[in-house]
């Protein structure tokens, strides 16, 4: 999910043999992320980048070692915790249909489900301030135990729950500090389920993916396998000699509404620049998504959003989205809400890409 190449990541992408484009810096772009490829710091860069009415998509590198196939644009990746940006759009449309209140406790709609439920609001859980334990950091629930076998293991949301709530809270009132929980998204998605009486995936679909037209987005619950085309997820693991394995293939109930989502640059491009164009929500929702608290250095977090600040010339630039790892995959979907938005899939190789490159990217997009 949100691992250390994550946080110490702000952006990145790549092109190959698409054209020029006016206003968007092909050159540049295509040769930091063919570095990345030439240097094995990755197997293959899919990017998507939108400047006003013109768009950008291509990739580079290869979709499977083996066969030495080339990677396509339009690629299907695991997009790990973006998935939470999904959640918390719908919870933030419930809010707006007066099915909940932000502040409204969690024992009023899911009854017995939390502990001290009574004290743990809505926005608290969307934010990651409730204190509740991430069960993602238990022994054997960590994005490591997908390299073996166990990751075909399914799981149903009371059972993460459960991992979770064996330890007691991060900290003892909620809402005083941050702590990132992957726990707070399983809430989250069972408080889509009690309240519209559906799948959490069936509403992420209905309000989101239809209206938005993201045909290649999906909720995939057990199904181990991704669509066709995809660049396999390879993970570099620290042995003697140092090795690489597939994890392509995984069962993604672990992540469930905190992590399982499958995309396309080009479809996340699109949710992110509606989101923040103001098309998903009502406008008083999306102030209080962008309402942003001080999380790590690297970034804040608001309501399912995170706010980098890009480094540009002329001072730091906001932009908004999320980041997202599973192993294999690592993901950036962020937009600064005035025409400019960057979407990519980074598979890591024999190590994770650097955070100049990434950064480098950045900048070259946003600044």
């Amino acid at each position: 999910m949100l691992l250390k190449t994550i946080l110490s990541f702000v952006l990145a992408v790549g092109p190959a043999a698409a054209p020029a484009t006016p206003d968007i810096p092909v050159a540049e772009l295509h040769g930091r992320l063919t570095a990345l490829a030439d240097g094995r710091d990755i197997t293959a860069g899919l990017v998507h980048v939108r400047n006003g009415t013109r768009q950008w998509s291509d990739a580079v590198g290869v979709r499977d070692l083996a066969s030495g196939a080339p990677a396509v644009a339009g690629g299907h990746f695991r997009i790990g915790s973006v998935t939470k940006t999904f959640a918390a759009t719908v919870v933030m449309q419930l809010a707006d249909e007066g099915r909940l209140a932000l502040d409204d406790p969690i024992e009023r709609h899911l009854p017995g489900v939390v502990p001290d439920g009574g004290r743990v609001t809505v926005r608290y859980v969307l934010q990651h301030t409730s204190g509740l334990h991430d069960y993602m950091s238990e022994p054997g629930y960590s994005t490591n135990r997908w390299r073996a076998d166990a990751r075909f293991d399914d799981y149903t949301p009371s059972q993460l729950l459960k991992v979770a709530f064996a330890e007691g809270p991060d900290f003892e009132n909620p809402g005083e500090s941050w702590h990132y929980s992957n726990t707070n998204y399983v809430v989250a998605g069972l408080l889509i389920e009690k309240l519209t009486g559906r799948p959490y995936g069936e509403e992420v679909t209905r309000r989101i993916l239809r209206p938005l037209h993201l045909t290649h987005t999906s909720v995939p619950g057990h199904r181990s396998s991704l669509p066709v085309p995809h660049a396999r997820g390879y993970e570099p693991v620290p042995t003697t000699p140092p090795s690489i394995v597939d994890a392509t293939e995984m069962d993604p109930s672990l992540d469930w509404a905190a992590g399982e989502m499958v995309s396309t640059t080009r479809d996340l491009t699109t949710f992110v620049t509606a989101l923040l164009d103001g098309r998903l929500t009502s406008r008083a929702s999306l102030t209080e998504m962008r309402r942003m608290r001080e999380a790590v250095p690297l970034f804040r977090y608001g309501l399912g959003l995170q706010e980098f600040a890009i480094p540009c010339g002329t001072g730091p630039k906001p932009v908004w989205g999320h980041t997202g790892q599973l192993i294999g995959y690592l993901t950036v979907a962020f937009t600064d809400g005035k025409g400019k938005s960057l979407t990519l899939s980074l598979n890591p190789h024999e190590r994770d890409p650097s955070t100049e490159a990434v950064v480098s990217m950045a900048t070259a997009v946003f600044c």
